[in-house]
């Protein structure tokens, strides 16, 4: 029988990477919970069992349910009438079926009714779930902004919203705004608080609201009269049985049909305060978006490996000039190159799960508890590491989304370009993930000063020194010498920025940086990602020594072109990019 976990045995690997016994003693906190919950595991391969056990179910659901209905659920869409969303007849039943199994604000305490689930496990479900069916991981994950609400909400309001996301009850992030996209210090939502019975009241419109008729809410709003940045931003927590918010309309998109984006209205809606005044924006809003950016990082590899798996199945079947099509070098070579693309941005997306996953529950745990002075350090530690990988994990796997789903259709020829194949579908739904929770060249802002301070290459130069197997190392020979043409370009950048420091300086610096920074960020990003590949070769080279071989070859000329860009750019030609 089908399963989504199971039949993914890379999914496996990274659960048992040998960090988790780190993670599993944090966010367990030494096992305490055995005591109380009779399911609770009682060590660390206790815990890794039943994580896994969890995983084949959310595979079985997404075998069984969710993938099935995919296609109807594209077909038919999320319908509004009168001020409110009713979801496709799939998606109504996947949500069902997720329910029923339990699969429902799994990262949260037991005590809420959760499953208490590292990042880690969660992030392979989410996967899961998406290469079923995207855009219905775009509901289900959703619940995943409850971690926000559980880090900066009180006692009380923990109390109140955490079990009915448990139990089913979905939510969404409301930011967006017509003149406030990716520029969310302009964000004009307007909070008052309401003296006369001691509330906050929301009014003005949200747009482009994945997800927006849900029944938790998180809401960014101006809270202080007069202010125009970010300083007077706050946080709100709308509960949809208060009424006060309609949903104007279901954006008609390109892909992701089965998610409802919704413009929605606010009419002195009653909210509550999450956190502090001032810090929505700052501290609330960045920790949730690094979550969603792991999230449609997880999405994107889902839908490569949807692609990949229709890409292939076609390939073995589909016969051209007397042999299979799989059997032709051009048709090999997509196919290869799409599957090393994926165990690449695989390798990263995990990798950076399991640096959030420290610093989360060591955060989680200082809220019980003072941190003690080497916990402090390792929280700051990984805390840095996750800010520095979730924007390479977000923006390669979702450039990679849309590559993989474009050579998807390329393998199946004139027949990708019907409707009747999924691979469509998939081109579609991929379009969205290097645009949503920050575009790719977003990620390329928040990832360049971690390219030019040697962050990233620091980080390579440790992992270079670990052992691996004989049969891998002249894969990482290659790796160190990438290492060494990112340390290059970065101080030839570095060579042009302070030329042009002086105050009468021809051109802009910066504007030279922003011009270099795509560049510079795919190098550090594929570097990092053959390192990361070449070292799960060597752990497992039943599964990756293929992929590792092919991602380093294309990982090395993709260096060689920006690297080329970078070397032989001078500020002068920065004219010739201005339009």
């Amino acid at each position: 029988m089908a399963n989504l976990y199971t039949d993914n045995p890379e999914l496996r690997f990274h659960l048992q990477n040998p960090m988790m016994k780190r993670i599993c003693e944090l966010k367990e906190r030494g096992y305490a919970d055995k005591d109380i919950y009779d399911y609770a595991p009682r060590d660390f391969e206790d815990a890794i069992d039943s994580y896994d056990k969890v995983l084949e179910i959310v595979g079985q659901v997404a075998s069984d349910v969710i993938e099935p209905n995919a296609e109807a659920v594209d077909i038919e869409g999320a319908h509004c009438a009168n001020g409110r969303v009713t979801y496709a007849q799939g998606t109504q039943v996947n949500l069902d079926a997720m329910i029923k199994a339990g699969l429902n604000g799994v990262t949260m305490p037991r005590r809420f009714g959760g499953l208490n689930l590292p990042v880690t496990p969660y992030i392979i479900a989410s996967e899961i779930v998406s290469i079923a069916d995207a855009s219905f991981d775009n509901i289900w994950s959703l619940q995943d902004c409850i971690e926000t609400l559980y880090a900066f909400g009180n006692d009380e309001q923990r109390e109140k919203y955490i079990p009915r996301v448990c139990a089913g009850e979905t939510m969404s992030m409301d930011l967006t705004e017509p003149d406030a996209g990716s520029d969310l210090q302009r964000v004009q939502l307007k909070a008052t608080f309401d003296e006369e019975n001691n509330c906050w009241r929301l009014n003005g419109v949200k747009r482009f609201i994945t997800n927006g008729d849900s029944d938790i809410h998180l809401v960014l709003a101006r809270s202080e009269e007069g202010t125009t940045d970010g300083r007077g931003l706050s946080m709100f927590i709308y509960d949809k049985q208060d009424g006060g918010v309609d949903v104007r309309r279901i954006e008609q998109k390109m892909g992701i049909h089965g998610s409802p984006t919704c413009e929605l209205v606010f009419k002195n809606a009653k909210c509550e305060l999450c956190g502090e005044r001032r810090l929505g924006l700052i501290k609330y809003v960045m920790s949730l978006m690094n979550g969603a950016r792991l999230g449609i990082a997880s999405q994107s590899v889902g839908i490569s490996q949807k692609a990949y798996t229709e890409a292939l199945a076609y390939a073995k079947d589909r016969k051209q000039f007397g042999k299979a099509i799989i059997d032709m070098p051009p048709v090999y070579d997509m196919l290869a190159t799409i599957k090393a693309k994926i165990d690449a941005g695989r390798s990263l997306l995990y990798q950076t799960s399991r640096y959030v996953d420290i610093y989360k529950a060591l955060e989680s745990i200082a809220m019980t508890r003072p941190l003690t002075p080497e916990e402090r350090k390792e929280a700051k530690q990984y805390s840095r590491l996750a800010d520095a990988f979730t924007p390479l994990a977000k923006g390669m796997n979702s450039e990679y989304a849309n590559q993989n789903t474009y050579d998807c259709i390329q393998v199946h020829g004139g027949s990708g370009f019907m409707m009747e194949y999924a691979c469509q579908r998939l081109y579609r739904d991929a379009r969205i993930t290097s645009i949503y929770e920050g575009t790719t060249q977003l990620q390329v802002v928040a990832a360049i000063r971690y390219v030019t301070n040697g962050t990233y290459a620091t980080i390579l130069r440790e992992l270079e020194q670990e052992p691996v197997h004989e049969s891998v190392k002249p894969l990482m020979d290659r790796v160190v010498k990438m290492t060494d043409k990112l340390d290059a370009v970065v101080a030839r950048t570095k060579e042009l920025t302070d030329a042009l420091a002086a105050p009468d300086a021809p051109v802009d610096a910066q504007d030279v940086l922003d011009l270099l920074s795509r560049h510079l960020y795919e190098i550090a990003a594929v570097t990092v990602m053959s390192c990361l590949l070449v070292r799960d070769a060597s752990a497992a080279p039943e599964l990756f020594a293929t992929s590792a071989q092919v991602y380093v070859n294309l990982a090395e000329s993709e260096v060689a072109k920006h690297a080329s860009f970078v070397e032989n750019f001078r500020p002068e030609q920065l004219a010739a990019y201005r339009r």
